[in-house]
């Protein structure tokens, strides 16, 4: 199986309507498609009378084609949204994404929805396999596309959907997407009631969402479909154990302290301060940015592993993630990296991802000498970042900060969760986590000569944008003291990194007035991040304890009530906080996740209690 999606092949009839040439099946009627859209799917999931009253509502939709479904929702709710700040979100899933000009062409359509449509195209994924979020933050919206086969990303997907859009092509010719194991899959991640639209009203439809629970009715059709069906569930499956500590709260907390002002604490401040939750941060230093998070120059690449694996997916979607987040703000110029091989191995390896490359033209290729350019990758200037990312939030720096994790107070004062994004100041209050500090130095220079962002990559790596040269950056086994001017040892190590890259800028650090800094990095021993709820370590050791001898144990994980954690970013702390911060704050509002529930567990804090289990 191909690692990039195939795009569809797109005729287009005579009234200018798009047709899939491999379902040889039509997207929308080019005459009454909106019209048939508004009473199939708005209509027959009970649209907008269904959200009265709501602060969150989540519709999902099996196949997401050329998004039309998704603008009439949006149209819809921005004539009735119930409150200013409500929260819709889009779920879909789509196997064949459109080109991004197929779309454009096949919306085109609707004037009705131009700049709807506008603001879609402007975001639309293109064919990399994972989980993609678009965010419209002006009208309360977010759509999460699984892109992929939908019998591998729905059971993967984790979401309770208030209504469902059933949307493929015809039975007949898809007949993968409508098969019996399907409707158990959508009633397993269905919100109590929830309502379902379908313009098929084919036997083994109708049997199949009965047999898994749903009240199904046939109503007037639209146009020349004299039938429809409506669906309502009416007995909900019972939920699986939540061995991960996935599940959220049973109410969404209203105020959340944050500990730790670098990118991890700022980002997630970010995002919830956006969802209406307040959110208060504690650092005891200065200012924002005092750690890893305040260095002159950062560099936003994807990290590419050539096996088609969990880590290898999610370490591409917290890329595109971190990506989408940081290209609204100026401190993100986007530029060029190249990358070289460092030995034969990387040589190999790099060969492996170019024969079945996990990104497309527009952001990979290769190059002279078997060196891969990363198009489109970001310079940043994360001080300025995190200081624009925390403008709106109220923040407490320069002082001792008191926490007591038993009863969710910071100060003195008692909140509704704790985030844990300090750094290895986490690892100190929740021992549970398996934090260990590498010390990273960057070293960098002033130079009269302006430059573009641009940026070299080769184990270590090499960045110029403006008046500024940076490069580095060491990882290496560190106590809580350093030198935060850095060593003399780690700049020599540095500038052997340099010349082995070799930039065109390579004598203004050898002659120039070089400065270092050093900071602490917070890791962990699989490199992979620590995202979710802190557990309780004792009530987990002993809940669990059959593990050491083999044996499964079907219970929820016992966790630290409402202590989360958002860090272990190691050296990729600009790459994984803005997905991690999605994550959290689904997590904590009870939102569809923009994550797949592989991903979740493999950076879920409760992971690492299960590898100490199996060992002893």
């Amino acid at each position: 199986m191909a690692r990039l999606l195939t795009f569809p092949i797109i005729n287009w009839s005579a009234d200018g309507a798009p047709v899939a040439q491999t379902h040889d099946d039509v997207y929308f009627s080019a005459q009454d498609g909106l019209a048939e859209t508004r009473t199939v799917f708005l209509k027959g999931c009970g649209l907008p009378e269904a959200w009265e009253g709501r602060n969150q509502f989540t519709v999902a939709e099996t196949g997401f084609g050329t998004g039309l479904n998704f603008l009439s929702l949006w149209q819809l709710w921005r004539a009735h949204r119930p409150a200013r700040d409500a929260q819709l979100t889009f779920v879909s899933f789509e196997g064949y994404p459109l080109r991004q000009d197929d779309a454009r062409r096949a919306l085109g359509a609707w004037p009705e929805l131009a700049g709807l449509a506008d603001q879609l195209i402007a975001q639309w994924p293109g064919p990399v396999r994972g989980v993609r979020t678009l965010h419209f933050p002006e009208d309360g919206l977010r759509l999460i596309l699984h892109l992929g086969n939908i019998s591998e990303t729905l059971p993967q997907s984790v979401l309770r959907a208030d209504a469902w859009f059933l949307d493929g092509f015809s039975p007949a010719k898809n007949a993968d997407m409508w098969g019996a194991w399907i409707y158990p899959e959508l009633a397993a991640r269905s919100a109590p009631r929830a309502r379902l639209g379908t313009f098929t009203v084919a036997g083994a439809v109708r049997r199949g969402l009965s047999e898994a629970g749903f009240d199904v009715a046939k109503a007037g059709g639209h146009g020349r479909k004299r039938e429809r069906l409506e669906a309502r569930l009416a007995s909900a499956p019972a939920a699986s154990a939540d061995t991960f500590g996935l599940r959220s709260p049973a109410q969404s907390p209203r105020r959340v302290a944050i500990l730790g002002a670098g990118i991890a604490g700022a980002s997630l401040a970010h995002t919830l301060s956006g969802l209406g939750i307040e959110v208060e941060l504690f650092d005891p230093a200065p200012g924002p940015a005092h750690g890893a998070s305040g260095n002159p120059l950062g560099l936003l690449m994807p990290r590419l592993d050539a096996g088609d694996t969990v880590e290898a997916g999610l370490l591409l979607d917290a890329y595109l993630a971190a990506r989408s987040f940081y290209e609204a703000f100026p401190e993100a110029e986007a530029a060029d990296v190249l990358q070289s091989p460092r030995n034969a191995t990387e040589v190999a390896r790099f060969e492996k991802l170019l024969a079945d490359p996990p990104l497309p033209l527009e952001d990979l290729e290769v190059v002279r000498g078997g060196r891969l350019l990363h198009k489109r990758a970001l310079v940043l200037r994360p001080a300025s970042l995190v200081t624009r990312l925390l403008a709106d939030v109220t923040c407490h720096f320069g002082s001792a900060v008191d926490v007591r994790l038993e009863n969710k107070s910071v100060n003195g004062r008692t909140f509704d969760a704790v985030i844990l994004a300090n750094g290895m100041g986490a690892a100190a209050l929740a021992p549970v986590l398996p934090l260990e500090a590498r010390l990273g130095q960057v070293d960098f220079v002033e130079r009269p000569v302006l430059a573009p962002p641009s940026g070299m990559a080769s184990g270590t790596y090499a960045l110029a944008a403006g008046s500024l040269r940076l490069w580095g950056a060491t990882f290496e086994r560190s106590g809580p003291d350093y030198a935060p001017g850095g060593t003399p040892a780690a700049r020599a190590e540095n500038l052997a990194g340099l010349e082995h890259l070799s930039p065109w800028w390579v004598r203004d650090a050898r002659d120039g007035e070089v400065s270092s800094r050093a900071s602490l990095r917070a890791t962990t021993p699989d490199r992979l991040p620590l995202i979710g709820a802190v557990p309780d370590e004792s009530a987990a050791a002993a809940l669990f304890e059959p593990m050491k001898k083999g044996r499964s144990v079907d219970s929820d994980a016992p966790l630290l009530p409402g202590i989360y954690v958002a860090g272990g970013y190691g050296a990729r702390g600009f790459t994984w906080a803005p997905w991690a911060a999605g994550i959290l704050a689904a997590q904590l509002t009870g939102a569809p996740r923009p994550a797949s529930l592989g991903a979740l567990k493999a950076v879920s804090p409760m992971r690492f209690v299960f590898r100490g289990l199996r060992r002893a």
